[in-house]
């Protein structure tokens, strides 16, 4: 069991240290925020100008409204997680998440829905300048 927890602090460390490289200085426009569309699903834990940590909870069967990730999200999951993804195109998706995982998405504004039986929980980090990744980030002012 205490193996697991240094796994899960590593990965999280890991996590937030990858979403701070990502980001350089400068502001972005956040678009559709969904830190104030859904502040019941996303809660704004920590914030500069860099970048900004989300705490994200979808309960089972639950939908989240059509938001932005202008500058992309690196994604962190506490459980795991079955969505519904629904870009403004109409394309829809499906995925399946486990604890652990991390992910990068690039910009993107979709909506997403819980077709799982748990409720989800992310910590999302949301860099506030543009920014691609390939083999390594390459963040624009």
């Amino acid at each position: 069991m205490e193996n697991t927890a240094y796994l899960l602090v590593g990965r999280l460390t890991g996590a937030v240290l990858a979403a701070a490289t990502f980001a350089a200085t400068g502001g972005a426009a956040w678009g559709q925020d969904a830190a104030k569309l859904a502040s019941q699903m996303y809660h704004v834990i920590s914030e500069n100008q860099h970048y900004r940590v989300i705490d994200y909870h979808l309960k089972a069967g639950e939908k989240e409204p059509t938001h932005s990730h202008p500058n992309g999200v690196l994604v962190y999951w506490f459980t795991n997680a079955k969505m519904r993804t629904t870009l403004t195109d109409g394309r829809i998706s499906e995925s399946m998440s486990k604890v652990g995982d991390v992910v990068w998405r690039d910009p993107v504004t979709h909506r997403g829905e819980n077709v799982g039986s748990n409720e989800i929980h992310e910590l999302l980090f949301e860099p506030k300048t543009s920014c691609k990744v390939a083999a390594l980030c390459v963040c624009t002012k």
